[in-house]
């Protein structure tokens, strides 16, 4: 499902326009993102949980020239799936 699919089942479900339901999907993604970049956890009753973990600095391989790099350590951005969802998934 793509973003633009999203933005009309939203339209559709809430019985808004596309482009007051992308302006909605818009603020909802821009809410997690800010969250997260102060490394707050977003839970979601029902749906999930975003949050940040940190990954630690390692050594890898360029897989071209076969040459070690290092690799720097980073934050990542991480869902885990609530029951409701893996119930509905499964």
């Amino acid at each position: 499902m793509t973003k633009d699919e999203i933005i009309v089942k939203i339209a559709k479900e809430a019985k808004l326009s596309k482009k007051a339901a992308g302006t909605a999907f818009g603020a909802f993604i821009g809410a997690i993102t800010a969250a997260l970049k102060k490394n707050d956890r977003v839970p979601i009753v029902g749906f999930g949980t975003f949050a940040v973990r940190k990954v630690k600095a390692r050594t890898g391989r360029n897989p071209k020239t076969g040459k070690t790099i290092q690799i720097s350590a980073r934050k990542r951005p991480v869902f885990k799936a609530g029951k409701s969802l893996k119930d509905a998934v499964n």
